[in-house]
């Protein structure tokens, strides 16, 4: 018989949780994927997106409330400028690009990853550059040699053009070091109300009959970091846990994740079965939900409705996905000389970052 989910918790329901907080932006070019736009950027705080630019739309916007209140118009004015600009570079990466890879046709895209970290506990900092084509890695940044790193043959010429600019690497440096801190710290003050809400997981389990597997969701939880685990009688498990644990969201903001396990009636009747829950936060209580008989369907109506709506989530955020993922694009440039000079022949980047 499956007992109870135990519900853990590990950091102060009611009380403020130290954290390492994070600064992001993901850029995407892409070639040959008429169903997306040809350049995404997207700007997440602590995992969160907050702002959202498209070649179709041509504009910065924002995708929280509290960004949306807290700067005035010349904050987008600037950042679309730069999104424009890059655009711009990114359609002649994917020209070149091509070409130094001996490509014709298909699907190309383009990626840059960059951004930086904060713990506000013991004040430590860190930053990154990523740059990314067709899904690998091209070029990383290194801050303490102010180079770049070629995990690719066909990305040392590149390397060597932005390795000779000292002037535009240091300047990158500040930014990543400097700049974005100085912006995440803005960010994290503007949006502390929503970024730093805790809000615990509804937990529910539902069997379909004896045979099938027993699905564990937690929904409704924020943040988004917890790690949901079987147990059995105490002891860890993972033979039989079924790996669909896709974080998904939820229409207000919170999210939505389970894991199934696939065990036999016999099994269960002689063992105690039970569901962990981790979050960033915790409560010196337990919630556990008695399970005395294999769920009937008809009595668990909403959890059957939330796991029919993260089906359909799954494929939409596998799509975007797609996008979110290949984000590590080329630079940042802003006129046509610039981005003529783009990074498949050495260099599109003039240093251009987002506040």
């Amino acid at each position: 018989m499956l007992r109870c989910v135990v519900l853990g918790l590990l950091c102060g329901l009611r009380g403020y949780c130290a954290a390492t907080h994070s600064l992001r932006y993901f850029y995407t070019g892409s070639s040959g994927m008429t169903e997306f736009p040809e350049f995404v950027t997207v700007g997440m705080v602590d995992n969160e997106p907050f702002t959202y630019y498209d070649s179709n739309i041509c504009r910065e916007t924002p995708r929280q409330d509290w960004i949306a209140k807290s700067v005035g118009a010349d904050y987008w004015e600037r950042n679309t400028q730069i999104s424009i600009g890059d655009e711009q570079t990114f359609k002649v990466d994917l020209v070149n690009l091509p070409q130094r890879f001996n490509q014709t046709g298909g699907v190309h895209t383009s990626m840059t990853m960059y951004g930086c970290d904060w713990d506000d506990e013991d004040g430590t900092t860190s930053g990154f550059r990523l740059e990314g084509y067709d899904g690998e890695d091209y070029l990383a940044f290194d801050l303490n040699t102010l180079t770049w790193v070629a995990p690719v043959q066909r990305a040392l010429i590149t390397k060597h053009k932005w390795d000779a600019d000292r002037g535009l690497n240091e300047n990158r440096k500040n930014y990543l070091t400097q700049t974005c801190i100085e912006w995440l710290k803005k960010y994290i003050d503007y949006g502390r109300s929503t970024l730093m809400r805790r809000v615990a997981p509804q937990v529910s389990l539902l069997q379909r009959d004896p045979g099938s597997p027993v699905s564990c969701l937690a929904t409704g939880f924020f943040p988004r970091d917890i790690v949901l685990s079987w147990q059995r009688d105490g002891q860890e498990l993972h033979e039989g846990v079924e790996s669909g644990g896709v974080l998904l969201p939820n229409g207000d903001g919170t999210y939505q994740v389970r894991k199934s396990l696939r065990v036999s009636p016999e099994d269960l009747e002689g063992h105690t079965y039970s569901c962990l829950e981790l979050q960033e936060y915790s409560s010196t209580d337990c919630v556990c939900v008695s399970v005395p008989d294999p769920v009937r369907p008809s009595s668990n109506l909403a959890v059957i409705v939330r796991l029919i709506i993260a089906a359909v989530l799954v494929l939409i955020a596998a799509t975007v996905g797609v996008v979110i993922w290949k984000k590590r694009s080329a630079s940042k440039n802003y006129d046509a000389a610039q981005t003529s000079d783009s990074r498949a022949d050495g260099s599109s980047d003039n240093g251009a970052a987002k506040a």
